[in-house]
């Protein structure tokens, strides 16, 4: 949940013109404790000794137990790679030096609300807090954010009317939060659902064009359902900063290599519908109460269960949605070689589960204590693949 700038140094995307399909991976991480797990309050203290790679960013989050990263603007998944790797080890070694470790997970899985160090003290947060009280007390959540560059604003409305049908894939995906307040959910992606009572999140609606879009985002603001374009936390809009079209769906991931294969994912789907809205192709607009259930769907059960497929609109086993997915952007893939390492990743993800699997599994092994969970999390999230 990302305010107006959070972050130290030069973010992502801070050239004033951009290059179309670049690509950068905003992610939240969870301090936590070496021996108990439990949140750690020092996200400033770790910001302060963490070393910021070239071009990157780091900053704090609504809460103080939480850190942001920011990887640099790349061309290339082995430049995102080397850039998300830096930054996870930036700030791992940081927290290590106070005794604390990074955690990418959506949710913590045992922390109460009491826990988590308040919310940071930085104004634009405390406003948060006085405004949306309970909901913002109750959002100590991380998500992975991930910026596809757009040039051209009139085409990204277009481009994110097409990707939306495709947001409850991404969302299955990336579950990895079924613990909450030390009880399993039976959620796949419970963050999912704690974030979307916010007023302005979920799958955005269909816009006729920049302008009804622009209109929008000025009533919104006239009446005081936020305060600047930055609040609107759809997940998939265009940047408020940025020239780039943002996913904000997914969780947090445990690993660099799902990271790296989502973002591949994601920049091959902008890609393709970038494509077809320059040709003019025509493309279905599913009804945002489809959509909506859809949604619950992914966040409920992940890759575990049926998902909608958006291209039929009827219900399929959750493998073969993804590999219609992968099978919409496979030219993209091919042309840039990164086909092999986004199917071996996704298979490693039908085959071993999504996070959420991952973190029920430790669970499970060690006859259900959940602070045997944060050991296998960080581990996975300090791992260079």
């Amino acid at each position: 949940m990302t305010t107006t700038d959070p972050a130290v140094g030069a973010g992502p995307f801070d050239q004033p013109d951009g290059e179309d399909f670049s690509v950068g991976v905003e992610e939240e991480f969870f301090l936590v404790d070496a021996e108990t797990s439990n949140l750690r309050p020092d996200a400033t203290e770790v910001l302060e000794a963490a070393h910021l790679p070239a071009g990157s960013a780091l900053g704090g989050e609504l809460k103080r137990s939480q850190v942001e990263t920011g990887s640099s603007v790349c061309r290339d998944l082995s430049e995102l790679r080397a850039s998300i790797i830096g930054l996870r080890r930036s700030l791992g070694e940081a927290a290590a030096g106070i005794g604390a470790r990074l955690a990418s997970v959506g949710t913590h899985p045992f922390a109460s609300l009491s826990d988590d160090g308040g919310v940071t003290r930085e104004a634009a947060y405390q406003d948060l807090d006085s405004t949306y009280r309970l909901l913002a007390d109750e959002q100590t959540v991380c998500g992975c954010h991930v910026h596809v560059g757009v040039r051209d604003r009139e085409l990204s409305i277009d481009v994110m009317n097409r990707v939306r049908a495709w947001v409850p894939v991404l969302v299955a995906l990336g579950a990895n939060s079924p613990f909450w307040l030390g009880l399993d959910t039976g959620y796949a992606s419970y963050r999912t659902q704690i974030f979307h009572r916010w007023p302005t999140t979920g799958i955005p609606e269909h816009f006729a064009d920049l302008d009804e879009y622009q209109r929008t985002v000025e009533q919104l603001v006239a009446v005081e359902a936020i305060d600047s374009p930055a609040r609107i936390y759809w997940d998939v809009r265009p940047s408020a900063r940025y020239p780039t079209l943002e996913f904000r769906a997914a969780d947090a991931f445990l690993t660099v290599d799902e990271v790296v294969a989502f973002a591949a994912l994601v920049r091959a789907l902008v890609q393709r519908s970038h494509g077809e809205a320059v040709a003019g192709v025509d493309h279905v607009v599913p009804r945002p109460e489809l959509l909506r259930a859809a949604l619950w769907r992914s966040s409920r059960f992940g890759l575990s269960a049926q998902l909608l497929d958006p291209v039929h609109i009827r219900l399929r086993p959750a493998p073969e949605v993804l590999g219609l997915l992968i099978d919409h952007v496979r030219s993209i893939l091919e042309e840039r070689g990164e086909l092999e390492q986004v199917v071996s990743t996704m298979g490693f993800v039908v085959r071993q589960g999504t996070g959420a699997v991952r973190q029920r599994a430790a669970c499970s092994s060690a006859g259900g204590d959940l602070r045997a969970v944060l050991p296998m999390v960080t581990t996975a999230t300090m791992a260079s693949r």
